[in-house]
């Protein structure tokens, strides 16, 4: 018996299949990403104990969507296939307006997949954004045009920086920090990428969260609101160090009369309080 040679839309399917793997090849090998970077879908490593949360939730939305996508194409695709006019003598196939059993499938499953991602989405995030009286000492973080400035609440010492001189911000490493965010001018938005996490800095407003860094090192961060003509040079970097690294860095900025704390917009009377 002759082998059977292959159809027309089988050869472009082929090709088709091809061409993918070899773009994807492609971009993966030109990003400069590892295979690990590559399966967080752009997430950087994380730095605190809170970041394996956020990031099981993106990493899990993704492959929901993923799935999603896959079906969605294999049926597009199939319908192609099986129901495709093979010749121009061939009648076409019966019409029809509507059909409910489909259209019902295509409203409620829809829901069904945004509530699922709802109900995660809150779950996370309520524990996430929930303060606690675990902190080990806080942040006062004010935002204004153009820079930062940090005040270190119990240790009763700030600092500031320019677009010129970004500032940096010290963490000790395993010890929960609770951040005060305010702005004394308009909407910023305070974002560690390392972090995994960001919240906006309002005029009038004090929003608050902890978080526990636990790998040292030097990480960059940025406002991630577009503030204004200057809000590319809204820079800063923070430092994750020991305890007597950190206590050192306090001891600078008291020697260099940097007490008291920064201006806000709110008067913050003690650690872990407002007015």
């Amino acid at each position: 018996m002759a082998p059977t040679r292959p159809t027309r839309t089988g050869r472009r399917a082929r090709r088709g299949a091809l061409l993918l793997a070899l773009f994807g090849s492609v971009a993966l090998a030109t990003s400069g990403c590892s295979v690990n970077d590559a399966l967080r879908m752009g997430m950087p490593q994380p730095a605190t104990k809170q970041a394996p949360m956020i990031e099981s939730l993106w990493l899990g939305s993704w492959v929901a969507a993923w799935i999603v996508g896959a079906v969605v194409w294999g049926l597009m695709i199939a319908a192609f296939i099986l129901y495709r006019r093979r010749s121009h003598d061939e009648a076409l196939p019966k019409q029809t307006k509507y059909n409910v059993p489909i259209e019902f499938l295509y409203t409620v499953a829809p829901l069904i997949m945004i509530l699922v991602l709802a109900s995660f989405t809150w779950r996370d995030q309520s524990e996430l954004t929930a303060l606690t009286n675990k902190s080990t000492h806080t942040v006062g973080v004010v935002g204004f045009r153009w820079s930062w400035a940090f005040n270190y609440v119990q240790e009763g010492v700030y600092d500031v920086g320019t677009p010129q001189s970004r500032p940096t911000l010290w963490l000790p490493v395993n010890e929960r920090t609770r951040f005060q965010l305010t702005s004394s001018d308009v909407d910023h938005s305070f974002w560690v990428p390392a972090f995994l996490f960001k919240m906006d800095l309002i005029p009038g407003r004090l929003n608050q969260f902890e978080i526990t860094p636990d790998k040292l090192g030097t990480f960059p961060g940025r406002c991630a609101e577009l503030c204004g003509v200057d809000h590319a040079n809204m820079l800063f970097t923070v430092k994750v160090v020991t305890r007597s690294e950190y206590d050192a860095h306090i001891a600078q900025l008291k020697a260099a009369g940097q007490t008291g704390l920064f201006q806000t917009g709110r008067d913050i009377t003690k650690a872990g309080a407002t007015s």
